[in-house]
């Protein structure tokens, strides 16, 4: 028997690792579960190269839990290790296994780990570690390795494991025995080895025998029915090792990518728009398949939905760094051995190949929907409300997708209509350019608060665009950069006055001296410090009071109500509006003839109550007096 100090430089490693080396307890499981996969890599790797004499047989692993005993085991028939190996591997923590595997057998080998401290997370939840293991090489014998979590261990031959391979025992420490519930183990198995490339057992279930016929038998009373189905034990297999995205597309059907959805997330019921299958080898090597799913209003709730995996391992759902961050709205899998990780894998490294990543990722999103697009541009249309949020997240988080994306971003109308924003400048610029020959878009950001607006600019021959989404002020923002000859203004704003042409110009019916007569009588029944009153001649048809915003102010406002208002302080400015008073109306002549003064005020407030109503600024004690005085002149 061997006796030793692990060489380290530090006194005692363990409570390093305990408290520094992980940043989740939990991860140990992921750890070990990997290197018992890689020596089965490794051996299958070895195999392949004909260095290996008859068939490797079962290379399936098992997960042993034992309550009584207090013992969590991990069990592989992999390549195993010498007792000289194990000093090596074990005993020196700075070299890795599976990085001198690699270098040997470079471009020939799928192997995971890349770090020699994995085995040593076993510490965290464990107070004595047992290594059995047996070298697959001809004449090898059978040693343990056992430690106590000191920097003393001991090595010595023993015959426990009696074919090629390794277990490992954990002794689970009482300040961790959450580890021998069953349900936990169950989890983090479902959690960090779902997709692992080894079949893992984890204890036996109940399944109907395949290969028995149910006959038909009589009862005590004579009835005829139908004997129980057998049942059989079979090990439970907690993983699938040939998960979609390591299949070549040529080989999966539309059912195959949403059946894989559906495995990834049980518990969404939706099913997704659309998928892209990711498959690079050249600069990188990069697998996966991306969802797009029903995108709701709501950004943040979307996040971290997209798993990041090392060669079938998971390492994280929090992407940032490797996907675009618009991305991040999407579903599914990525898996890339070239994207660098710390030690405890959780955690991205500053690294050219990850840039190169994002940047590929983004491309093969906007040349995606751009195919889509042109195929079958009717059924990219209908998707369009689903999946528009994320465009815009795009369009402004990303210069090169943005780019792409002028070919395929849809507007749409109030009238259920879609253009292309090339396609919406062509189709309104007759109607809607301004005396400053500006094509002027006018949206709307909320079709019912806003229906009197769109209404009026129906009436006129405009057409207004449906831009709902909290990315909106952003995004109008970043589109009238893009092109000086436009420019955006929300359906109920103050711009929508300045398309009415010379040749369209109404004169109005109120003289100088009969607009300096009202405005003091319609300024005393609005709110003082938050209106302006001014005149305009419209149509007898338009309304004879409406309330509008001044575009720019109430775009910044609503930029720094979601971020990025570009302007300290924006937000907390006091609202501002304009009330503005149609001269042509009837009954602005009609208050202005009124000669008792208390009906006047009375007219003058319903009129201005039903304006600041259309804008839902009558709110409290103001809207109950508009009700009862509404009743009142029913």
């Amino acid at each position: 028997m061997a006796q030793g100090t692990i060489n380290v430089q530090t006194e005692n490693i363990f409570p390093i690792i305990k408290q520094f080396l992980y940043s989740d307890q939990e991860i140990f499981l992921r750890e070990l579960v990997s290197n018992a996969v890689d020596a089965t890599q490794k051996l299958k790797t070895l195999s392949n190269l004909g260095e290996l004499k008859g068939d490797i047989g079962d290379t399936q692993m098992e997960v042993k839990l034992d309550e009584k005993k207090k013992t969590l085991t991990f069990s592989d028939k992999g390549i195993g290790m010498t007792g000289e190996e194990v000093e090596k591997y074990i005993n020196q923590i700075a070299f890795s296994g599976a990085e001198e595997f690699v270098e040997k057998y470079k471009d020939k080998a799928s192997v995971i780990g890349h770090f020699g401290l994995g085995f040593y997370s076993s510490f965290m939840v464990a107070d004595k570690v047992e290594i059995f293991t047996k070298s697959y090489k001809e004449g090898a014998k059978a040693v343990k390795w056992e430690c106590d979590g000191s920097p003393n261990f001991t090595l010595e031959e023993n015959d426990q494991r009696k074919g090629r391979g390794t277990d490992i025992v954990l002794h689970i420490s009482d300040d961790a025995k959450e580890y021998l519930a069953e349900g936990k183990i169950r989890e983090l198995l479902d959690k960090y080895c779902k997709f692992m490339a080894v079949p893992i057992k984890f204890g036996t279930k109940e399944i109907n025998d395949p290969d028995f016929t149910p006959k038909k038998i009589k009862d005590k009373e004579g009835k005829e029915t139908t004997e129980p189905h057998k049942q059989i034990t079979v090990d439970n297999i907690v993983n699938n090792p040939n998960p979609a995205w390591t299949k070549a597309p040529v080989d999966l059907k539309e059912d195959d990518y949403n059946s894989f959805y559906r495995e990834l997330y049980p518990m969404n019921f939706d099913q997704p728009l659309f998928n892209i299958h990711l498959n690079v080898d050249y600069p990188f090597n990069l697998t996966g398949i991306l969802y797009f799913p029903k995108l709701k209003n709501n950004l943040e709730v979307q996040k971290d939905k997209i798993q990041l995996y090392s060669n079938q391992v998971f390492v994280t759902d929090s992407v940032e760094g490797i996907v675009p961050d618009f991305l991040t709205l999407l579903h599914g899998v990525i898996d890339s051995p070239d994207i660098p990780l710390n030690v405890s894998r959780s955690y991205l490294q500053s690294d050219k190949n990850v840039k190169k990543i994002s940047n590929y990722i983004s491309k093969k999103v906007a040349d995606k929907l751009n195919d889509l697009f042109k195929k079958d541009r009717k059924a990219f249309e209908e998707k369009w409300d689903d999946i528009k949020i994320f465009i815009e997240y795009g369009i402004l988080s990303d210069e090169k997708f943005a780019e792409k994306a002028q070919k395929f971003a849809l507007y749409k109308t109030t009238d259920g209509k879609y253009y292309t924003i090339e396609e919406y400048k062509k189709e309104i610029k007759k109607a809607q350019t301004d005396k400053n020959k500006k094509v002027v878009v006018l949206y709307t950001s909320n079709a019912d608060d806003q229906f009197t607006y769109i209404a009026a600019a129906k009436d006129r021959g405009y057409s207004v665009l449906v831009m709902n989404t909290p990315l909106t002020a952003h995004l109008v923002g970043k589109l009238e950069q893009a092109d000086n000859d436009f420019s955006f203004s929300r359906v109920d704003g103050d711009v929508i006055d300045n398309l009415i042409q010379k040749e369209e110009e109404i004169p109005s019916k109120l003289s100088e001296a009969d607009e300096n007569a009202l405005k003091p009588v319609i300024e005393e029944v609005l709110p003082k410090e938050s209106f302006t009153v001014n005149f305009v001649s419209l149509s007898e048809k338009d309304q004879p009071m409406t309330i509008t915003q001044a575009e720019f102010m109430r775009r910044m406002k609503d930029m720094s109500a979601i971020g990025g208002g570009g302007m300290m302080g924006m937000g907390n400015l006091p609202e501002s509006y304009e009330l503005k008073v149609n001269g042509n109306h009837p009954l602005i002549s009609k208050i202005l003839a009124e000669k008792n003064d208390k009906k006047k005020k009375e007219m003058t407030k319903q009129a201005a109550d039903l304006a600041l109503l259309s804008q839902n600024l009558l709110k409290g004690e103001a809207l109950s007096d508009f009700i009862k005085r509404s009743v009142k002149l029913i």
